[in-house]
C-alpha cells in the first residue's frame, strides 16, 4: 500500500526544505497556542518555496470566523485542519479543502471523505487508540496522528493500515525544533513499511 505522509508543526525553512526532500506529500503549519505556533506572515514566508504539487495545511483548533478569514486571505492554505465540531459554525472560503480532526469516534464523518484522527490533546506526543483507528480506517481515509515517531511508525501503520500518517514532536530535536534528519528517517521508514505491507 503507498502511504501519504505529512510533517506538521514547521517553523523553521530547514524543517520545510527538510520535509520536502524527504519526499513529503504535505506540510502543516500551526495556527492555534503551541509552541509550533506560527503567524500567517511567518507561514507564508516560511511555505513560499514549497511545490505547488505539496500542500500547505493551516492547522487549527477551534478558531474564530476572523482568524480562519486573515489566514486565508494572507496565507491561502490548500486545507484546513481543525476540529470536527469546528466546522459545524464556521463559514469556510470556498476552495479551501477540508481535514476535519477527530478524536473520539461519534463525530458525523460521513460527509468527509479524508479525517485526521488524534488523541484527546494535539502535539504531546501521546499517542492515539490505533484499535479505534483501525476500525475508521476501513471506511474512509484516515490520517494517524499522534506520538508517531520513526521507532513505532512501522507499527502503527501495520496495526491500523490508515491511508495516511501525519508527525510533528516525533521529528524534533527540542519542543517547536524540528531535526532535518529525524524527518527524512520517519518518511523513509513510513515508506519502507507501507511497501512492506504490500508484500
Amino acid at each position: 500500500m503507498a502511504i501519504w505522509v505529512k510533517i506538521c508543526g514547521l517553523t523553521s525553512r530547514d524543517a520545510v526544505e527538510a520535509a520536502v526532500a524527504a519526499g513529503a506529500d504535505a506540510v502543516g503549519f500551526v495556527f492555534a497556542p503551541s509552541k509550533r505556533q506560527v503567524t500567517t506572515a511567518q507561514a507564508t514566508q516560511l511555505a513560499q518555496d514549497v511545490p505547488r504539487r505539496i500542500p500547505r495545511i493551516a492547522v487549527m483548533l477551534h478558531p474564530t470566523q476572523s482568524h480562519l478569514d486573515e489566514v486565508w486571505s494572507g496565507f491561502r492554505p490548500d486545507v484546513l485542519q481543525t476540529d470536527v465540531e469546528d466546522l459545524e459554525t464556521l463559514r469556510v472560503p470556498a476552495g479551501l479543502t477540508l481535514m476535519p480532526v477527530v478524536r473520539a469516534v461519534g463525530r458525523a464523518l460521513a460527509r468527509h471523505p479524508r479525517i485526521l484522527f488524534e488523541g484527546p490533546v494535539s502535539g504531546v506526543g501521546t499517542t492515539s487508540d490505533w484499535q479505534t483507528a483501525a476500525d475508521l480506517a476501513r471506511t474512509t481515509q484516515l490520517v494517524l496522528a499522534g506520538g508517531l515517531n520513526a521507532i513505532n511508525v512501522a507499527d502503527a501503520i501495520a496495526a491500523v493500515r490508515p491511508f495516511g500518517v501525519d508527525v510533528s514532536s516525533g521529528v524534533e530535536a527540542s519542543p517547536g525544533v524540528k531535526d532535518p534528519a529525524r524527518i527524512h528517517e520517519f518518511v523513509r521508514r513510513a515508506r519502507a513499511a507501507a511497501n512492506g505491507a504490500n508484500r
